[in-house]
């Protein structure tokens, strides 16, 4: 699924052409003309910026389309020139489903030369973007413990790295089962984070998730390894700065050197979305997965619930009949989630969403799938906690809250994230987080949040050339260049909570 090449700037735009609904560019009155191709639409009702309007007319419980693909049905008869939203559109999504595997055609995408980045290579032979010292508590109770050694040791970092940083989370204790083993699985993996130039694990000494269990789930490289046991030492603080000078010591040594872009790991992900978002922003983004993975790279796609309805097309997409089956596992498994817990599966979007002229599940899924580019083969599909290992595209299991799908992005080896938005958020995760905007307004409203301004495509840029700039911008940002988070000190960490605290 793509939209088009190019974006030029009418008041609205039919972004497929069997879509029987257009976008509003700019907000607009009723009684307004609009020419979208060959239709003239007279609107009877205001309709705003990044919402839809109907080409023409819809019966009740007929199929509404946008990106040439159903987005729900009618709820009401919709004559032309309609706003078309939550008033007369509904999702029609309902529990699990049963798809039918059919080999993937091969891919269009040709293998190509994209570029180099200057990178931190590890002795495993993965390539970080950054040379940083994270210190990572094992439970919630010595989360300021964590915070107060990062604190002191940013203090005194005389350039040995490019920086110390606390992520501390209020998990470790009390937790049973899968919950204990999620949080200890997604510490491990941060833990040996190839932006982790040294990682000092903080212990308290009496909560589930021990310390030693920890470390020996993490795998770090001894030398670049520190503990600190909290109970069993006079100082923890001064414990843990102690433990933070051996490793800046070491880091100091380290040194960039040109890689391939084919050793870079994006994550891609979406949160704040808006009706823009599905044309401009997750658009570019998919550029960039098809770019990096025809460069034989990897890119990591999350949010499993924002691929409820535009789930088929990325099926097709499946390098085999396993990757298939684990897929449509991932994708049932998560619906049952909602089943089980007695909730709808199509609870989304979000009120944010919904304002910026998103209406159904379908709809949103749609414009995030966006994101997997149109040509990237899915390689793999992996769980929660677990680490990508192939090239290509991997699925990875986690839930469309931002906070917890990016850190499970980073956990699961991500080295860049992509972050577009329409509506803009401060957050940012451990690995630099590229901000990337659907519109001009939000890019021209919130400089200090936005790194990227893709709504130029709505501008008049083509989506070549955008795209063409993003990716510069992930290469510089890979290099060493800061990103808007890392400027703003924007770093944390949510770990996905499913079960029973004790």
């Amino acid at each position: 699924m793509s939209v088009l090449h190019r974006l030029k700037a009418p008041k609205a735009l039919q972004i497929h052409a069997a879509d029987n609904v257009a976008v509003l560019l700019e907000p607009a009155r009723a009684g307004d003309r609009l020419a979208v191709g060959d239709v003239e639409i007279v609107l009877r009702a205001p309709v705003p910026a990044g919402h839809k309007t109907a080409m023409r007319f819809i019966a009740a419980g007929e199929t509404v389309v946008k990106y040439g693909a159903a987005i729900g049905l009618a709820t009401a008869d919709i004559e032309p020139g309609d706003h078309v939203h939550s008033h007369n559109l509904r999702t029609a999504l309902d529990g699990v489903e049963q798809y039918a595997f059919a080999k993937p055609p091969a891919s269009p995408l040709r293998d190509i030369n994209a570029g180099t980045f200057m990178g931190y290579r590890r002795a495993d032979g993965r390539v970080g973007t950054r040379n940083e010292v994270w210190v990572i508590p094992t439970v919630g109770c010595v989360a300021k413990t964590a915070e107060r050694i990062a604190a002191h040791a940013n203090r005194n970092l005389n350039g040995r790295a490019d920086g110390v940083h606390a992520f501390t989370h209020p998990f470790g204790c009390s937790q049973l089962g899968d919950d204990l083993s999620d949080t200890r699985r997604i510490l491990a993996a941060l833990g040996r984070h190839p932006n982790a130039g040294g990682v000092v694990f903080v212990g308290l000494g009496c909560e589930s998730n021990q310390l030693d269990k920890l470390i020996a789930a993490a795998g770090v490289e001894p030398k670049r390894l520190r503990a600190v046991r909290s109970q069993q030492v006079g100082d923890e603080v001064e414990a843990g700065i102690e433990a933070v000078e051996e490793l800046l010591e070491i880091c100091a040594s380290d040194r960039r050197e040109e890689c391939s872009a084919a050793e870079l790991v994006i994550g891609v992900k979406c949160g704040g979305s808006d009706g823009f978002s599905g044309l401009t922003a997750n658009p570019a983004v998919g550029r960039v997965t098809d770019r990096v993975t025809a460069a034989g790279a990897a890119a990591i796609l999350t949010e499993i619930p924002e691929i409820f309805g535009a789930e088929k097309p990325l099926l097709a997409r499946c390098a085999d009949r396993s990757v298939f089956d684990a897929f449509v596992g991932v994708v049932n498994d998560f619906k049952s989630y909602f089943i089980d817990h007695n909730q709808p599966i199509y609870e989304n979007p979000s009120p944010g969403n919904i304002e910026g002229g998103i209406t159904t599940l379908e709809e949103k899924s749609l414009g995030a799938a966006q994101k997997a580019g149109t040509g990237a083969i899915v390689t793999d599909v992996i769980r929660y906690g677990s680490s990508a290992a192939n090239k290509g595209l991997t699925l990875l299991e986690a839930p469309g809250n931002d906070a917890v799908s990016s850190t499970a992005l980073t956990a699961a080896g991500a080295t860049v994230i992509l972050f577009t938005t329409g509506r803009g958020t401060p957050l940012g995760f451990p690995a630099p987080t590229i901000k990337i905007s659907s519109n001009s307004a939000l890019a021209t409203q919130k400089p200090r949040w936005i790194d990227f301004n893709a709504g130029a495509v709505l501008d008049g840029e083509s989506a070549d050339a955008v795209a063409d700039a993003l990716w510069r911008q992930v290469l510089d940002v890979a290099s060493g260049a800061p990103s808007r988070n890392e400027e703003n000190d924007e770093r944390s960490i949510a770990i996905w909570k499913r079960g029973v605290t004790l």
